[in-house]
């Protein structure tokens, strides 16, 4: 009687081995050609992390991945092997166990993070949609948060702006000088008064206006000064808030945008899976990172020629929080200085954060608003 041919020969094993194998060899070969060159040029800094714990955080995942291609090599491929051999149903109840599970996780994000829900939460300072934005504040109230263990208060008029309080609004008849931007500009974990705007009033002697709105791009702050400047009379100046470490936001597309230019377009659907891998690992097409930083330098100049039409001074404050880094002077020189837009940049090398929070603290809103100070005392201005 022949003996029946050993499990290791078995069809099933060989294709179960030669497929782990090859997934393997294919993380091995990925942790070899992800470079940190080639890491530079699809994924960008992030203002939640330190540049140099990002860039720590790629060379240990480049580590992982190949540790991962030498243990599916050596240890799971013969186990999975006789795995597949010995009971096949296991394997194919793994497999449709997984694909279910995505599905499953896709199914729930959907239905507890639809969009950009969290910018819309129950979260101070509250937000509502807008078609043309994305977002807005809620105007005419206020509202108050804990933040580095102060309490602070957010007080917003009927236009929106952030001011001291809903019974002080700002006047748009009085020379004022304008701010737009995001959370940081906005001053986040900072009362009324330590903020850039309010400080930078105080310096200038004028009526500051905040209109800058948690987590907006640089194409929505355009888009929100565009349609609040004509309220203005006596416009002085009109300081918008960039920083390379928030590029990656501008090339969001999840959102009411800007595209090359400047046609507003809505925002782009896509799966609650797909967007969580993406901000997990923010790969971006190196074509996309190009084609974003020109629309970004678009919508700072054309901002700045809203400003000179009113016959206001335009400057961008570019706050560098950690010391800027070859790959991030690279990107600030390519969208703002190439161009030739004035800007003034301010850096930071520690100890600007609020404990406990990403956002700088009232110390750092004074050298950020002393440095916008300076520069504007030094450029005549004819909207006085």
């Amino acid at each position: 009687m022949t003996d029946r041919a050993p499990s290791s020969l078995s069809p099933r094993r060989a294709i179960a081995e030669v497929l782990v194998a090859l997934t393997g060899i294919g993380l091995i070969v990925l942790a070899i050609v992800l470079t940190q060159s080639w890491l530079d040029h699809h994924l960008l800094p992030s203002f939640y992390l330190m540049r140099r714990w990002y860039v720590f955080l790629e060379s240990s995942s480049r580590v992982a991945l190949a540790l991962l291609g030498l243990f599916l090599l050596l240890v799971a491929r013969p186990r999975i092997g006789r795995l597949a051999a010995q009971r096949p149903s296991a394997v194919m109840a793994a497999a449709i166990a997984a694909v279910l599970a995505v599905g499953a996780g896709q199914l729930a994000l959907t239905w507890l993070h639809p969009s950009t829900q969290w910018l819309l939460a129950s979260i101070e300072p509250l937000r509502r949609p807008d078609p043309r934005l994305g977002w807005t504040f809620v105007p005419s109230r206020e509202g108050h948060k804990s933040v580095g263990g102060r309490t602070i208060s957010f007080a917003f008029d009927a236009a929106g702006y952030r001011v001291r309080s809903v019974n002080e609004p700002v006047d748009p008849g009085r020379p004022t000088i304008i701010f737009a931007g995001e959370s940081v500009m906005l001053g986040e974990g900072l009362n009324w008064d330590e903020t850039i705007p309010t400080q930078v009033g105080v310096l200038m002697d004028v009526q500051s206006a905040n209109l800058a709105v948690h987590g907006y791009a640089t194409d929505q702050s355009y888009l929100r000064v565009e349609s609040e400047l004509p309220r203005f009379q006596r416009p002085v100046a009109l300081v918008t808030l960039f920083m390379t470490a928030l590029l990656g936001r501008n090339l969001d597309d999840n959102r009411p945008h800007l595209g090359p230019g400047l046609i507003w377009l809505p925002a782009v659907p896509h799966a609650r899976l797909m967007s969580l891998a993406t901000l997990i690992v923010p790969y971006r097409r190196e074509t996309t990172i190009d084609r974003g930083i020109a629309v970004t330098s678009e919508v700072l100049r054309t901002t700045g020629a809203l400003a000179t039409a009113r016959g206001a001074t335009p400057l961008i404050v570019v706050p560098q929080f950690n010391r800027e880094d070859d790959f991030e002077r690279t990107l600030r020189r390519r969208i703002l200085d190439d161009p030739g837009l004035p800007y003034v940049f301010v850096e930071f090398d520690d100890g600007w954060r609020i404990p406990g929070d990403l956002h700088p603290n009232a110390p750092t809103a004074r050298r950020i608003a002393m440095a916008i100070a300076d520069r504007l005392r030094a450029i005549p201005t004819s909207g006085r």
